[in-house]
């Protein structure tokens, strides 16, 4: 094996290596079938629609009521409410990302239907 050969393969290695300890990048599509899953029952989750349960929020004027970035830690360790309709549900890591990335779209009209 020549030396530019096992520099080329370790390269590769540690390229592969970095890859996957890498963060997956936050996926929009998934944050909407999340909020569609556990969130569309009672809240709008789209840009026009009215809310299912009228006194659940529109997803889309959350933003407008408080820093949607609130609720990062509060999907992580499980939502708990002082109302009885709203289900109890936590979120790993990279689902807190996704419904969070899905979230700010509809800040910016840019939600995936």
């Amino acid at each position: 094996m020549t030396f530019r050969h096992t520099i080329g393969c370790g390269l590769v290695i540690a390229s592969a290596i970095c890859a996957a300890l890498a963060p997956a990048a936050a996926d929009q599509e998934q944050g909407r079938r999340l909020a569609q899953f556990y969130c569309a029952r009672c809240h709008a989750i789209d840009r026009v629609n009215p809310s299912p349960l009228r006194i659940a929020p529109p997803f889309r004027t959350l933003h407008e009521r408080y820093p949607v970035e609130m609720l990062q830690e509060a999907l992580a360790e499980g939502i708990i409410t002082g109302h009885p309709t709203m289900p109890q549900f936590s979120f790993d890591a990279d689902q807190v990302g996704d419904f969070m990335l899905f979230l700010k779209s509809l800040e910016r009209g840019q939600a995936v239907r």
